[in-house]
């Protein structure tokens, strides 16, 4: 029996979705469908943000870090907070 991954946002990631257009939306949602399929394919921090993963990718020619976290034992992961380079961290340890 396959268990199926439950996919959570946090309300920052939910307000910087809802800005984007259309295309950049199915884009992201591509990028998600991705990392569900790979939970270990973004790169594991260190330090006080051990709990956080974060995949890098292009979306209209700027890079855009996502990061995540995932419990393998309750199969869930939570998207944390996308954005770019600008501030992430320093954000995402509030």
């Amino acid at each position: 029996m396959i268990m199926s991954l439950k996919i959570k946002q946090t309300n920052t990631f939910k307000k910087y979705i809802k800005k984007l257009s259309i295309r950049d939306k199915k884009e992201v949602d591509g990028v998600v469908k991705l990392i569900a399929k790979d939970p270990f394919i973004g790169e594991q921090k260190k330090g006080d943000l051990d709990f956080l993963r974060v995949y890098k990718f292009k979306l209209n020619k700027q890079l855009i870090l996502l990061g995540y976290n995932y419990n393998d034992g309750l199969l869930t992961l939570t998207l944390l907070k996308i954005g770019s380079h600008e501030n992430f961290y320093r954000d995402i340890r509030r």
